[in-house]
């Protein structure tokens, strides 16, 4: 029995077409199928910013931006925040399954016996301005990864690709400590092996002496928000990612690019948006006032609405909830009750609510970030660090995929018609 399926007339040729709909979709190649003559190359499908494109089929991250739905390998966020690490998660995200005792102790060990960075790596971050975008340094480093292990162009390898994966997700934290110890003019702190992936960080990062211990409380709380980020679906740079890895390069060309999208303030900067903006409104009794500006037009609401939901960010809840755990180790901050009640006043007034305007992810996070002692322009590179294992992920499924080619995209253009170079030679033209 023959499925749905959309049937189109093209009202210049009065000719009709069916296209099978699988998934709710159609496939945009069948569109080729409409033509007004058989010279004609076919009709294609104008999308910018690829809102209503599917670019591939994934297993991985399941959104329902209506309801507000968020689950890694069908687990639900908030279950995986509460009961998992990092670790678990990573291991999920890569393999399917939540491991066992067994297949966690060996994910976990994998990823330790990659922590440490080349020492050409380390006199790399060294060379660059102090004051340097932090997330360009980062950059620099993951892409010089690729000089170092050249084995990682066999990409159809299967246990190379998970090899250059453990190191992707050992050596990005390091990188990061690395770059921040740099712009703060400190030594670099080797990594401690016998730590947790978020307790090591927390140490490269600040540890000033051998005294230095890292909060237990703030060490979850780093390690939620690392499980948060690790992966988001078809977003800009898990897009970067599959789109350069579809040329069989290395993944740490790949990942490099994917760093390098999510530097971007529409992107992983938009936390620190929120964070100025709230320090700009100052106080409680100004909120009202910041909120009135924004509906008139003049001002943007940071940190509210998202591409994809259309309803309560189901990590915003959870982020929130971490923001007042954080607070009662590091103090207070005045901040946190702007936040609040920006969301309370936005939450019941019918202009945001029609609009389907919730707070997202980077509503809190900065908060959160700036309590704990990292610098505004690290913001993005602790998100690069939880999502790492997203992009390595879906590289790998990508290359795993029968239908897998290389990207590229059309396009309409709408420039010059032909033209004729003039007959007059370049040597003729005086000068």
């Amino acid at each position: 029995m023959p499925g749905p399926v959309l049937s189109v007339t093209d009202s210049r040729t009065g000719r009709q077409y069916d296209f099978s709909i699988e998934e709710g979709t159609i496939r945009a190649i069948d569109l080729r199928q409409i033509k007004e003559s058989e010279e004609d190359f076919g009709l294609m499908a104008y999308d910018p910013g690829f809102t209503n494109t599917a670019c591939c089929r994934s297993e991985i991250t399941y959104i329902d931006g209506e309801r507000g739905i968020l689950s890694y390998r069908g687990y639900p966020i908030g279950q995986l925040a509460e009961r998992c690490d990092f670790m678990s998660v990573s291991y999920l995200l890569l393999h399917g399954e939540l491991p066992d005792t067994k297949e966690y102790g060996n994910w976990a060990s994998q990823i330790r016996q990659h922590l440490d960075v080349p020492e050409n790596i380390q006199n790399l971050i060294g060379s660059f301005p102090q004051d340097g975008f932090s997330m360009g340094m980062v950059m620099s480093g993951v892409a010089a990864l690729s000089s170092y292990y050249p084995e990682a162009l066999d990409v159809e390898d299967e246990a190379s690709r998970r090899l250059q994966i453990y190191r992707l997700v050992g050596k990005i934290p390091t990188i990061a400590a690395y770059v921040h110890r740099r712009k703060v003019g400190q030594p670099y702190i080797a990594p401690n092996k016998e730590l947790s992936y978020a307790g090591n960080f927390l140490n490269m990062m600040f540890a000033d002496d051998a005294s230095y211990v890292v909060n237990s409380s703030i060490e979850k709380a780093m390690d939620v928000l690392f499980v948060l980020h690790a992966d988001h679906e078809q977003n800009c740079s898990a897009n970067a990612m599959r789109s350069v890895g579809t040329s069989r390069t290395d993944p740490y060309t790949a990942a490099a690019a994917a760093v390098g999208a999510l530097g971007g303030p529409l992107h992983g900067g938009a936390n620190e948006a929120v964070l100025r903006m709230l320090e700009k409104i100052g106080s409680k009794d100004r909120v009202a006032a910041h909120v009135k500006l924004v509906k008139e037009g003049k001002i943007r609401l940071m940190g509210f609405g998202h591409r994809v939901y259309k309803n309560y960010d189901p990590r915003a809840k959870i982020i929130k909830q971490l923001a007042s755990q954080v607070f009662e180790v590091t103090g207070s901050n005045p901040l946190l009750d702007v936040a609040l009640e920006l969301e309370r006043i936005a939450l019941e007034d019918e202009y945001f609510v029609k609009r389907k305007l919730y707070p997202n992810v980077d509503f809190y996070s900065g908060l959160i970030y700036q309590a704990i002692g990292f610098p505004t322009d690290m913001f993005p590179v602790l998100f690069a660090i939880g999502r790492t294992i997203g992009w390595a992920s879906q590289w790998d499924e990508s290359l795993r995929d029968p239908e897998r080619k290389i990207a590229r995209p059309r396009q309409i253009y709408y420039g010059f018609p032909h033209r004729e170079v003039p007959a007059q030679k370049s040597s003729d033209i005086s000068e």
